[in-house]
């Protein structure tokens, strides 16, 4: 018997952080199935989801915090059940001016229309042609059967003038 942990990561950047993690799963016998690793002002943060024998949890606990004492802060929780999905994938690339708070008009829009965000990525770049701030958010969503995609649409745009949103139907790009 099997069980499926996720491991949240966090520590000071430096070269062999991810070696540290795969020889802790590997020396439990266990399988890195996916993860979401990146540097994020100057920490290395990430998750990780991992199978291991369940009879070699504690030895992998046990690995775990001897990779916190080399400086990387190491969280394992027991994964759910991944629950069936009634609805359809699309992912959403926006772009408008920084400003605080966009993140939460974003994420309250799309919770007030039932959307399950499965990915969310954002970053800060400069215009082109203004050098002022932009915001770019990619996110992988799940819209319920019920949402048509121009109603969406509507309800990103009636944020602000100046977010300008690009939807496109599909399955999500897995990469971020």
């Amino acid at each position: 018997m099997t069980s499926t942990v996720i491991l949240t990561v966090v520590g000071s950047d430096r070269p062999g952080l991810v070696e540290t993690l795969a020889d802790a799963v590997l020396a439990a016998g266990g399988n890195w199935l996916e993860s979401h690793l990146s540097h994020l002002a100057g920490r290395f943060v990430g998750a990780v989801l991992v199978e291991v024998p369940a009879t070699a949890l504690d030895g992998l606990r046990q690995r775990l915090q001897q990779a916190d004492s080399a400086g990387l802060t190491v969280t394992l929780v027991e994964a759910g059940p991944t629950p069936e999905s009634v609805a359809t994938p699309i992912q959403l690339d926006l772009v408008g001016q920084d400003r605080p708070g966009i993140v939460r008009e974003v994420t309250r829009v799309l919770a007030g229309l039932g959307v399950n965000i499965e990915s969310f990525t954002t970053e800060l770049a400069h215009g082109a042609w203004s050098g002022e701030r932009l915001f770019r958010a990619r996110a992988a969503l799940l819209i319920p059967d019920s949402l048509k995609l121009d109603q969406l649409q509507a309800a990103l745009e009636d944020l602000s003038g100046e977010i300008m949103v690009d939807i496109r139907l599909g399955v999500p790009d897995r990469r971020g």
